[in-house]
């Protein structure tokens, strides 16, 4: 039985109080709070192991390696893949440039195209305009409609600026036999907009069967079960610490089949196989993409956060995020009924656990910032994700993001809080 009070409980940092007020903490979006299990798992092994993997045959040297392995197998068996198809990163960031890097340059050409939408984070959108720009190749993009879902069919827009070449439109209007490369986000880090993946999968592969499929899991793999085999993609990027793990550790998961006949993006230690002066042989998956020595610690507090979100069910912490948020909607609908505030996003139930709004006439950081005198941590800001923000005709947003450790009480006070920005200005 999902218990949010005991969930809460385990993790110290709401025994904090801010400006004299309990933390409510509605920014797990931006990065998520740690429990104390991760937390402990990472001071152990600083107290207890911290020796180099890969690099010794004494015991200590064997037990980091053991536990590094653990935490891989852990992941791969999270999200469905095979141990040697997962490749420690720092961030999904970091990821995604790994694919656009080692998999694009040697697969995008003059004359490709590759797709994403307008609902990318910047970190799945500029990697894909710069390698476009450097290989002459098309950036398309999947048009959003007025609440932030994308369209399957919309008049063609272009225009060619800094040496890119840019098209807008529709599903049906950007998929063909050009795409060489797929990238979209599973659930928008703004509005909260999910992607039936494995729909809109069948859909690319129909369209254009010969297409690499990327996604950016960072606002999905930590609310809802994820099987990368049946949602039939080739690779999936997403971080560690928006999923209760550190920050510091990401992951890129790529099928075999193509991991293989990528080149390494970095270069150094324990990622070769043979070194001579005069050149070098690459290791087997997944060494070939972790050059030197990685985020020891943070790998075991991710493989640690991923088995706490398995002990306690994807499946119910999603059923908890939509009620708060059929929760949250309900209550800033009665504000924007009021005048008090603009609310943006999807109003069905293709959507997370994500309230994207501005107080009417407020700045968002002026929002934000008073909320913070009560206690209250929102972002506000365009959320590194610019041309989505300003395609609502504003230049930034508020937004509030829940997770397993949130309550409707919490979203009651923020409530309250929000009806006290306006007279701040009055």
């Amino acid at each position: 039985m999902f218990d949010v009070e005991k969930i809460r409980a385990e993790f110290p940092i709401f025994k904090r109080k801010v400006n004299g007020n309990n933390l409510v903490y509605f920014d797990s979006g931006a990065t998520s709070q740690k429990p104390e299990a991760v937390i402990e798992a990472m001071n152990r092994y600083y107290r207890e192991t911290n020796a180099n993997i890969h690099r010794g045959v004494y015991e200590m040297s064997a037990e980091s390696t053991r536990l590094v392995d653990e935490a891989r197998a852990d992941v791969a068996g999270f999200i469905g893949g095979r141990s040697e198809e997962v490749i420690f990163t720092r961030n999904t960031s970091e990821s995604i440039n790994l694919v656009a890097y080692a998999w694009g340059e040697e697969n995008i050409s003059k004359g490709d195209a590759v797709v994403i939408t307008k609902l990318e984070h910047h970190s799945n959108m500029i990697p894909w305009q710069e390698l476009c720009r450097r290989k002459e190749a098309e950036l398309r993009v999947v048009e959003i409609d007025s609440q932030g879902r994308l369209v399957e069919s919309c008049e063609k827009k272009i225009f060619e600026e800094n040496g890119l070449k840019v098209v807008i439109g529709g599903w049906k209007e950007l998929l063909d036999s050009k795409v060489k490369m797929v990238a979209f986000t599973g659930q928008s880090n703004v509005l909260g907009t999910i992607i039936p993946v494995e729909e809109t999968v069948k859909t690319v592969r129909k369209l254009s069967p010969s297409s690499v499929i990327l996604v950016d899991g960072a606002q999905m793999v930590p609310h809802m079960s994820v099987d990368v085999v049946k949602q039939g993609i080739d690779f999936l990027a997403f971080s560690g610490h928006k999923m209760c793990g550190p920050t510091g550790v990401g992951v890129l998961w790529g099928r075999k089949e193509i991991l293989n006949k990528m080149k390494p993006f970095l270069f150094g230690g324990d990622m070769v196989g043979e070194v001579k002066l005069t050149g070098a042989t690459w290791a087997s998956l997944p060494s070939k993409f972790e050059a030197g020595t990685p985020d020891i610690a943070g790998i075991v507090g991710m493989g640690t956060a991923v088995n706490y979100l398995k002990r306690i069910g994807m499946d119910e912490i999603q059923k908890h995020e939509k009620s708060l948020l059929e929760y949250a909607l309900e209550k800033m609908e009665g504000l924007e009924n009021e005048g008090v505030v603009s609310l943006y996003g999807p109003k069905d139930e293709m959507r997370g656990g994500a309230v994207a709004f501005n107080v009417i006439g407020v700045h968002s950081h002026d929002t934000a910032q008073i909320l913070d005198n009560y206690g209250v941590a929102v972002r506000s800001g365009q959320h590194c994700a610019a041309p989505l923000v300003e395609s609502f005709g504003v230049t930034s947003m508020v937004r509030a993001t829940f997770y397993l450790y949130n309550t409707k009480e919490e979203i009651d006070y923020m409530i309250r809080k929000i009806l006290e920005v306006p007279k701040v200005f009055i």
